[in-house]
């Protein structure tokens, strides 16, 4: 999501984007916050790739409907937990929302 020259939103869906070092703090996620992104969705650790992509599906369609990123990732990871048979949080729980929330 980009508005004007400024990214609003990085989507880093794959394995451990979230994860850092002593170096970088939050793994990719954090060095793109570092770059002028304003926000980042990320993992934290190896996800399940099906559930993802369901997962950041519906965090895009809550998006279109307005929410800020904080309530569409949150509402996203409930309709998860509500819906899918595989309701262990390794399914859901890695995305996480760094930089600005809104």
């Amino acid at each position: 999501m980009k508005r004007g020259n400024t990214l609003e939103l990085l989507t880093l869906t794959a394995c451990e984007t979230a994860v850092g070092s002593d170096r970088d703090a939050l793994g990719i996620a954090g060095l793109s916050l570092q770059a002028g992104a304003k926000s980042a969705v990320a993992s934290l650790w190896q996800v399940d790739d099906q559930s993802t992509a369901q997962l950041i599906t519906q965090f895009y369609q809550n998006l279109h409907q307005g929410m800020s990123r904080a309530k569409a990732l949150q509402l996203a990871q409930q309709s998860w937990l509500k819906a899918s048979p595989n309701s262990h949080p390794g399914y859901w729980a890695a995305l996480i929302l760094v930089g600005n929330w809104l």
